[in-house]
């Protein structure tokens, strides 16, 4: 089951708002929990056993942690936590690939195993460890209540692809949290912001990047119409990926919990360690506050920084998928951020900003281009025709025709990655004017009602459009 899908949008949140609204607080959570998980089972029957478990893993690891006082039996009990979560992640995430490299080393033939990746390990997992060590490291009171903890756990709007959300972030929230007709209508507002990000534009814009990397592949490209597919497909992956952590989100209002932000318009930053501070912000401030920090951070020396950032960057690149092409995507951005610190940064911010945005954008959509390719000979064929080597020419009449059957949604996409609606929300909502915030709020809904209604009807006659990041 899909946010962006008739069964969601008409069915089953619908009926989850109504009993949720319906019941009293001491019921709510219940509420969401059982919806919860008739929402993964609707997709995984089988390993919502596995979610269940690892769940209770850490709910135990907590309860124990603060039974014992002693240090060492505390640390004991949080390593074997640990090693529980991660071989379970490794096991079902990353066993075939290693078999398959095994294999392709030792030429032994060892069976792949027939493993199935469970949708959402990767989140719920950091989301379940990142508890169990702030348990240890006392940042808050143990969760006593386990339909409580599992509530947080399996929250649906946030279960299968994010953003990661922390136990302190809706600690307080899952205890006592307001629901008012303000809340809901701003998370009504941010959900179909979403919505709108993923059918209208990530959806369309995909069908781009679908025709451009099928020709490439098969038959060759020019070089122009090449980082035309690689600009499309990194504008498909953020209005993708960042519809459903605003959806998320304005579902969060709507239940009473305030999610944090995930994205903060990444393509418009000016740097690599600016873009990061944007992009997917709840797992790189896992990685800081979980490894980086741990690891010594930027507090013993330029070497040991550099260390650090490289483990970091490799095990975010491997948290993001079983294949070769997410290793070096991570090595990659690790590389760059060393460089960007210690050799180029200064010189970049002395130069214009259009020169700064157009020098991350360059980085940003050739990362794509690495992430986007699991099959390793696949991506070493188009990144050839990006830089001219197998290219059939600089460029050619077929980019007309991309333009003029996606220029439109190519035009919206650019404008909608930058701060516009921002910059109109505090303009016209947000006016200090109250007759403009009236006609402002009077235009906006019926704006939102017609882009809704021009939304199912994309729905209805779409083929199954599963968000990206259900795969990782």
């Amino acid at each position: 089951m899909v946010f962006s899908g008739i069964p969601f949008l008409f069915f089953f949140f619908p009926a989850c708002l109504l009993l949720y609204y319906i019941v009293p607080f001491k019921a709510k959570n219940i509420v969401l929990l059982i919806f919860s998980l008739i929402f993964y089972s609707w997709g995984e029957p089988i390993y919502i056993l596995l979610m269940l478990f690892t769940s209770f893993i850490n709910y135990l690891t907590g309860i124990l942690i603060d039974k014992y006082e002693k240090k060492t039996i505390q640390k004991t009990i949080l390593i074997i936590c640990i090693v529980i979560n991660l071989g379970l992640l490794g096991f079902f995430k990353y066993s075939n690939f290693f078999i398959e490299q095994f294999n392709s080393v030792t030429k032994i033939g060892v069976n792949t195993l027939n493993v199935v990746l469970p949708i959402g390990i990767s989140f719920y997992t950091f989301q379940n460890l990142s508890y169990s060590i702030d348990i240890y490291r006392k940042d808050y009171e143990v969760e006593k209540s386990f339909v409580t903890y599992l509530a947080y756990i399996t929250m649906f709007p946030q279960l299968i692809a994010g953003p990661i959300v922390r136990f302190s972030t809706v600690r307080d929230e899952l205890h006592k949290r307001e629901i008012s007709f303000d809340k809901i209508s701003r998370g009504v507002q941010r959900f179909l912001i979403g919505l709108f990000k993923k059918v209208l534009i990530a959806d369309n814009i995909g069908k781009l990047w679908d025709v451009i990397k099928t020709q490439g592949l098969d038959e060759g490209t020019t070089v122009v119409t090449a980082w035309l597919g690689a600009i499309a497909f990194t504008l498909q992956l953020y209005f993708d990926f960042s519809g459903y952590s605003d959806m998320a989100i304005g579902m969060g209002h709507m239940l009473g919990f305030t999610f944090d932000e995930n994205f903060n318009y990444p393509l418009s930053a000016v740097s690599v360690t600016d873009f990061w501070r944007r992009w997917h912000i709840s797992l790189s401030t896992w990685f800081r506050d979980y490894v980086y920090i741990p690891l010594g951070g930027n507090r013993k020396g330029k070497t040991r920084q550099i260390f650090n950032l490289l483990i970091v960057w490799t095990l975010t690149g491997f948290w993001h998928g079983s294949a070769w092409n997410f290793m070096f995507w991570g090595f990659y951005y690790g590389v760059l951020l060393i460089l960007e610190k210690n050799v180029w940064g200064r010189f970049i911010e002395k130069t214009p900003k259009i020169i700064q945005h157009i020098y991350t954008l360059f980085i940003v959509v050739f990362g794509f281009t690495i992430f986007v390719f699991d099959d390793t000979t696949q991506l070493f064929d188009y990144i050839r025709l990006m830089f001219g080597v197998t290219s059939t020419g600089f460029v050619d009449g077929s980019i007309l025709n991309y333009l003029v059957n996606y220029g439109i949604i190519i035009l919206l996409a650019f404008l909608f990655a930058m701060p516009l609606y921002k910059v109109i929300e505090n303009k016209l909502f947000n006016s200090e004017n109250e007759k403009i915030r009236k006609i402002s709020s009077a235009v906006g809904v019926v704006v939102f009602v017609g882009l809704f209604v021009v939304t199912v009807s994309y729905i209805v006659n779409a083929s199954y459009s599963p968000f990206l990041y259900f795969r990782f």
